[in-house]
């Protein structure tokens, strides 16, 4: 009688489509929500509340693919960290369910599904994709070499809002940029937050994060940088003459964050995951205020 071990079954195909869904992080939707909210921003303003309903679906439709694609190559750049951090060991790379092959080729997919989409739109939108793409791509790799990955992640993340007004209206006006600066800001600020979760186990492996940067100021610097976002976006209503409905949007996305600095005072875990999630209603609150001022006018 053979001693050797019994083979172990191939996974079923509905098996891998859910290991690949989780790679993508689809069972994770907060991503998609932070990197879709400033594009809402940019293109209800670019549209002036009626944004084209073929760039809208474009870009929605590339924010999901780019998102996932983002997260595939991420977790292809962190598969020799994640087995040792306790909050991403059981991810498909990191568990050994995906190999690092088969996330190449997802990535790639994703990409050019993306970019397939991007072709519906006006040639400076094609162009403006192209350093988006690299940007993407680029980010996981930052942690290695700067204490400022989250930073890169605002230009990564942000750079919906350029496009989203190319897309729209055919160029980049100087407010894109300034909301640009914002979404920039605000992915610092939250991406901050989710790396003092992962502090310790960060700081043990040599990643580099602002949580890491920032240290005992942390709570400080964020506080800085939450009033520099808002600030920013008080001046973009002014500029374009915004109504009431985005001034209370806008004040309770300053109400919200008055909440996230209760919530990380004691720098638990549980409560930094928290402030992080909690930025999906910053950005909702913001593009509720808009959407609702350009809809009453």
């Amino acid at each position: 009688m053979s001693s050797a071990a019994p083979r172990s079954e191939p996974a079923k195909p509905w098996e891998r489509c859910r290991t690949y869904w989780r790679l993508m992080r689809f069972d994770r939707p907060i991503g998609t929500l932070l990197l879709l909210w400033p594009a809402l921003w940019a293109l209800w303003i670019a549209g002036e509340g009626k944004p084209d309903p073929l760039v809208l679906g474009v870009i929605v439709l590339g924010v999901v693919l780019m998102r996932a694609a983002g997260c595939v190559i991420n977790d292809y750049a962190d598969r020799e960290f994640d087995p040792h951090v306790e909050r991403t060991k059981t991810r498909p790379l990191a568990a050994g369910l995906v190999s690092p092959h088969e996330a190449l080729l997802l990535f790639v997919l994703l990409c050019l599904l993306a970019f397939r989409a991007v072709l519906l739109l006006n040639p400076l939108t094609i162009a403006l994709a192209i350093p988006g793409a690299l940007l993407a791509a680029s980010y996981p790799f930052m942690k290695r070499y700067t204490y400022l990955p989250q930073a890169y992640l605002g230009l990564a993340f942000g750079w919906a809002v350029p496009m989203s007004f190319a897309a729209q209206i055919n160029t980049m006006p100087w407010i894109a940029w300034e909301l640009y600066l914002a979404t920039i800001l605000w992915a610092l600020i939250y991406d901050t937050m989710y790396a003092m979760v992962d502090r310790d186990d960060d700081w043990k492996i040599g990643v580099k994060s602002t949580a890491i940067l920032f240290g005992d100021l942390d709570r400080i610097l964020i506080a800085m940088l939450q009033v520099f976002m808002l600030l920013i976006l008080f001046g973009i209503g002014r500029q374009i003459g915004l109504g009431p409905a985005y001034w209370i949007g806008l004040s309770s996305a300053a109400a919200l964050a008055i909440f996230q600095q209760v919530l990380i005072r004691r720098r638990s875990k549980a409560d930094c995951l928290r402030a992080f999630l909690n930025n999906q209603w910053v950005g909702a609150a913001i593009f509720a205020g808009l959407a609702l001022d350009h809809a009453w006018r």
